[in-house]
Parts: C-alpha cells; structure tokens; sequence
C-alpha cells in the first residue's frame, strides 16, 4: 500500500478551489526551489537577505495579497492563510517577514491611513520596493501595551515623538515603520494614535538585536525614537485607542493560525522520511508500532489543525470572524506544532538536533511563535472570558 500524507488523509484538497491550489502550489514551488536550498544556512549565519528576496516576494503578490487595491493583490484571507502555511513550511522567520509587511504594517495603512498614506506607501510595499515594520511592542510592555510609555506632544503644528520600542521584526532594514504613541488628545489607552514614520526622519534608529537563538532567519530590533518630529499628516486618521493596533495583530494572529502548521508539516513529513530511510535492528525504523503510533497522532494534530485554520478562513472570508476565534486558532495549532516538532525531533534522535535536517530550526522558531502576536496564556484568557463573560486579564 503507498503511503499517503495528511493532506490525501483528511483530503484536504477537496476543500479548496481551483484558484487556492494554484496559489498555494506556486508559494510552495518558491519556497521548495527558492529558498529552501538556502534557508539552513541563513539561520546558522543570522544573515537574512531581506533587499534581495523582498522583489521575488512581492512579484508573487505575497505582500498584502489580502487587500484591495493599490497594488494589492485581492486574494481571499484562505488564499492568504494558505500561502502563510506554505512559507512558514520553509522557515517561520520567512512568513514573519511578510506577515509584518502585509498584516501589520501594510494593514494599518490600507484600513486606517490617509488617502496619501496609501498612494505613497502600498504600492511599493506590495511590490517589495519599500519595506515596513510596526512598532507596538516595548520592553516592558508586551501583553498590556494600553501601558505604552512611547509619547508623542504637539508642538506647534507637529508631533515630536518620544520612547522606544522592542522585538520589531524588519525594524532595521525599513524604509517605513508604522508606531503607536500616546498623546495627550484623550485620556488612558484612547489617547494611542499611530504614526507613519519614514526611517530616514532624524532621530529614529533601529539598532539590531543579536544573539537570538530563534527566528535567525529574520532581522529583528529595537527602535529608538529621540525627538522625531512629525507633521500633522503623518497620524493615521481612521483610527484612536487600542483598537487600531489591536486590529492589526489579530490580522498577523491568522496568517500564525495557518502558518504555524506549515513547520509542523515540515517536521513531520521529514520524520517520516527519515524513520522510512534509517535502519534499527534490522528493519526501517517506521516499522515499529511506537514509531507509528507517534507519526498516527502527530498527523491527527496536523490534520485537525489545518481543519481549523480552514474553517476560521472561511469564517473571515464570509466578514465574521472574531478576536476569540482567532485566539483559538492560535492556541490550539501553535501549541499542537511545537509539540509535533518536539515529537519528531524523537525520531531522528541525534540527527534531529543539527541543521542537516529542519527539525531543530522549526522548533527554535516555534518557541517565539508561541510567544508573540500574543502568548498562549493570553489567548486562554481570551477564549476564557469568552466561554464565562468575566474578565480575568487583572
């Protein structure tokens, strides 16, 4: 009997169109011919090509491919989730890039910028002519970011712009960050506003983070903002409060739900491969139960899991899917593939742990997927307060 993968086991093909196989095929050829070849060896450098593949990325239409207009590609937000899965089935610090570019930074124009905003910025983002990050986060704020102590006062007819913020992915190498301050317009957390910031105005810089045992494979920084003056024109208009960046991360919260499941694809269909190939007492090592009994539940997570990434897709794609859906979404397939990508790891044994195969590299990354675009702890709240109508953040 031939085997088969998860895909043909829950077929899952049957559920897409014509249109969604196609792009999800295309993404996956890129990345097998692409970068896959090379992707090992930007982690164990921690030297990501970000100019060089920024052009290849955008000539597929993967950044912003979920929005209309202005260069935007238009797909349904499955379409986007499937191409998520199929990078991240390279390397998450791959579909980290273009989640940041197109769900963050590209979002937060395209729902809450200006008509300028958008003219000047979208289309040179989505061709990966301009690179964008997005600056909520701070050292001390991550999970509470109405707690933001990033400021920005009127002075004149401008905003000058105070504080920093941490682990931004693309900070150094953008030509644009977008940044959430609190002003003084209103009190509490309805004072945050964003601001588009060209990375060339005096007194901002992204010094780069190193030493990072995860997402090697993508440029992460601070950016410090000393003085930054600004115009009136460069606050978004469309939006005040929590709410707008908020907005944005469940966004990015998706593209995680799908891409998620692609290293844990990854990792399995290398651990089969592998258990196929290596002989121990005398037979392939996936002839033994306790092998298959491992490789039967990791692709019944898998299966279960890519199930949920499609429903919710249709969900957003039919315009009513909630933030306590996408919680679960990110709960359940971020915590399932760092458990199947510690559970293939077993099965290669010492070779799991070098780059010779992904195993190790996709686990190391999951570590940080778990953690951002909000942690599994806040995500059980969320689904918590959902499930009992009660509050239990404080």
């Amino acid at each position: 009997m031939a085997s088969q993968s998860v895909s043909e086991l829950f077929a899952l093909d049957g559920l897409l169109d014509s249109e969604e196989r196609e792009i999800r095929d295309t993404v996956r050829k890129f990345g097998d011919e692409r970068l896959r070849p090379q992707v090992s060896e930007w982690f164990e450098d921690a030297n990501f090509p970000v100019r060089e593949l920024a052009p290849e990325l955008g000539a597929l239409g993967l950044f912003g491919m979920h929005l209309e207009g202005y260069g935007c590609a238009g797909t349904s937000a499955t379409t986007y989730g499937l191409a998520c899965l199929e990078l991240e089935a390279v390397d998450s610090g791959l579909r980290s890039f273009v989640s940041v570019q197109g769900s963050l930074a590209m979002f937060a124009i395209h729902a809450f910028g200006s008509e300028d905003h958008k003219n000047e910025w979208l289309p040179k983002m989505a061709a990966g002519e301009a690179i964008g990050c997005f600056g909520l986060t701070e050292a001390d704020y991550g999970s509470n970011p109405g707690g933001m102590r990033t400021g920005a006062k009127r002075d004149g007819d401008d905003w000058v712009l105070n504080g920093s913020k941490m682990w931004i992915t693309n900070g150094s190498v953008a030509d644009v960050a977008v940044v959430w301050a609190r002003t003084d317009l209103d009190e509490g957390a309805r004072g945050i506003r964003g601001f588009v910031i060209p990375t060339d105005t005096p007194g901002f810089s992204a010094p780069e983070i190193k030493r990072k045992l995860s997402l090697r494979a993508s440029v992460t920084s601070e950016l410090v903002l000393e003085d930054v003056r600004l115009p009136e024109s460069a606050m978004l208009p469309g939006v005040q409060g929590l709410k707008g960046p908020l907005s944005c991360l469940n966004e990015a919260r998706f593209g995680i739900v799908f891409g998620s499941l692609g290293a844990a694809r990854d990792c399995l269909e290398t651990a089969i491969s592998y258990t196929a190939e290596r002989e121990v007492f005398d037979k392939p090592l996936s002839g033994y139960q306790l092998t298959q009994a491992k490789l039967a539940d990791m692709a019944l997570e898998l299966g279960k899991g890519q199930l949920l990434a499609l429903h919710l897709g249709r969900i957003k794609d039919a315009g009513s899917l909630r933030p306590e859906q996408i919680s679960l979404g990110k709960l359940n397939n971020v915590r399932e593939s760092i458990q199947i990508a510690r559970e293939c790891r077993t099965l290669l044994g010492a070779n799991g742990i070098t780059l010779d195969y992904p195993v190790i590299r996709h686990i190391n990354n999951l570590e940080s997927v778990l953690t951002y675009e909000g942690t599994s702890e806040m995500h059980q709240l969320t689904v918590g307060k959902a499930l009992t109508g009660r509050d239990a953040f404080r």
